[in-house]
């Protein structure tokens, strides 16, 4: 799955690993159950609700998205610790080079794991990534059924306040 990512974003998202469906429509966050896209929008980032094959759209406003890992799999606790600290690593790479103000990474068991911080919570971080804010999110997956839509965009509207903020 490609990254959409480009220099100086406001926010770059971080999606833990493409699905299959994901895969095969070439889209992030694609398959209909995902809240990805309503949670944006529902945050404020964008002006309407977008579908996934308009992701095209979201660089000219400022945001990007790309995973932690590259590998598709059905569900991502299909994951080892490894790729997801190799894939931590590759992140601040990119973050260094592209330089976004803000990096959101979806999903708190993925950053846990990834990053070395078993007792990280959502929200913001303490510890920036190569000179970017670091901010935790609900992982948007319609199989996370702790959020509903609403808590989900509600979450994603407290990373817009702050991203207005600084």
């Amino acid at each position: 799955m490609p990254d959409l990512i480009s220099a100086g974003l406001d926010v770059l998202f971080v999606g833990i690993n493409p699905g299959l469906w994901s895969a095969a429509a070439g889209w992030h966050f694609a398959r209909p159950g995902n809240r990805f896209w309503p949670a944006l929008h529902r945050g404020g980032f964008t002006p309407r609700l977008l579908h996934p094959s308009e992701q095209d759209e979201l660089p000219r406003l400022g945001l990007g998205i790309t995973n932690l890992v590259d590998r598709a799999s059905a569900r991502a606790d299909e994951l080892t610790a490894a790729e997801l600290v190799a894939g931590a690593q590759e992140l601040a790479g990119k973050v260094a080079r592209y330089r976004p103000r803000w990096v959101a990474v979806v999903g708190v068991t993925a950053y846990r794991i990834g990053f070395l911080r078993p007792k990280a919570t959502f929200g913001p971080q303490p510890e920036p990534l190569a000179g970017a804010r670091l901010w935790v999110l609900p992982n948007p997956s319609g199989l996370n059924a702790h959020y509903t839509p609403q808590a989900l965009g509600a979450t994603f509207a407290e990373l817009r306040e702050a991203t207005r903020r600084e």
